[in-house]
């Protein structure tokens, strides 16, 4: 099984295809995904990309870390593990509307 990347530093007007046809130059992408931002709609500067084999996630790292793209340089190393998030949703609590009953 491959490596996830994270590609960072992107310009805003990447697209997932985007990222696809970069790194698929490489070797086999089995995902490409950009991180949108949920109330604009747009593009954050950075996404994820799974490579079929650890083999080519190291050559896309060192063929990419650092390149050229539109003007900036990419930010490619392998995905950390998402950490847990803390807290909660809220909820509970009092409500006046149920006149002070549960």
């Amino acid at each position: 099984m491959g490596k996830k990347l994270y590609v960072g530093n992107l310009p805003f007007s990447a697209t997932d295809q985007f990222l696809m046809d970069t790194f698929s130059e490489i070797g086999q992408v089995e995902s490409a995904k950009l991180i949108m931002d949920r109330e604009t709609g747009r593009a954050k500067g950075f996404g994820f990309v799974e490579m079929s084999t650890d083999a080519e996630a190291t050559a896309a790292i060192n063929r990419f870390n650092g390149a050229d793209c539109q003007g900036r340089p990419m930010t490619v190393n392998e995905a950390k593990p998402m950490a847990p998030r803390e807290g909660g949703g809220g909820g509970g609590g009092y409500n006046r509307s149920r006149g002070g009953r549960y």
